[in-house]
């Protein structure tokens, strides 16, 4: 395995062994060409999870880690970022409904941009339930009108980013759903592109809506006061 791949493919997981190796091999099919490897960070699960990614990681360039306790969605994407060995990295949601074929556009997209960029998926046809759909356009109505991010679905778990810039960010519990503003307030450009979207087919989803209810409005208020307080200098030549 490469010790400097070109980027890094992060997936956090909790109880999600049935959908391991239909994503893995999806992964390998979509990159083919491409210098990558895979982190999957194991968020506490109880099932076969550690077994699968042991069994996966004989086949495929694949490296995994486990949280003792699960510690959420935003701790294991940070747990997997600082872990990887790519200048670029990929995150994708671990319940196969996000398409890893959507990775090379997005990675092209972030090649041609001159300056430090985030590349948000938007999910144009969701294959969500109802309730989700709807508290998602919600809360991203919110969201934008709260932080001006400027992006239509900040919640799709398939982004693309620099390593180093998302290391620089402040990390923090359910950071993962603003990771616009936060890059924004870095400094980098936000571009959101249009990616597939798919039914789960196995499983049941493991990070509940009421979950991100219960702690949606703290922590707005926090990445608002974070926007607010946020300057960057202007160095002179």
């Amino acid at each position: 395995m490469n010790q400097h791949p070109l980027i890094s493919v992060v997936v956090p997981v909790r109880n999600e062994a049935p959908n391991l190796r239909p994503l893995v091999e999806e992964i390998a099919a979509a990159l083919v060409g491409i210098d990558f490897e895979i982190v999957y960070v194991d968020d506490g699960s109880s099932d076969a999870t550690p077994f699968e990614l042991a069994t996966l990681a004989t086949a495929f360039p694949l490296r995994f880690l486990r949280h003792r306790h699960s510690c959420g969605q935003s701790a294991a994407v940070i747990t997997g970022v600082r872990a990887a060995r790519g200048r670029w990295i990929a995150t994708l949601d671990g319940d196969g409904q996000n398409d890893p074929a959507d990775i090379p556009a997005l990675l092209a997209h972030a090649q041609a941009e001159p300056g430090p960029v985030l590349i948000a998926g938007h999910r144009i046809h969701r294959r969500d339930n109802w309730r989700k759909r709807i508290s998602s356009r919600i809360a991203n109505k919110i969201r934008a009108a709260v932080l001006g991010d400027r992006t239509p679905d900040t919640g799709c778990g398939l982004k693309l980013f620099a390593r180093e810039l998302f290391l620089s960010l402040p990390h923090f519990d359910h950071m993962h759903r603003y990771l616009p503003a936060l890059f924004l307030r870095a400094g980098a450009k936000v571009l959101s592109v249009p990616v597939h979207h798919r039914a789960r087919s196995r499983g049941v989803s493991n990070y509940g809506t009421l979950d991100r209810l219960l702690v949606g409005l703290p922590d707005l208020c926090g990445v608002w006061w974070l926007m607010r307080r946020g300057k960057r200098p202007q160095i002179e030549p």
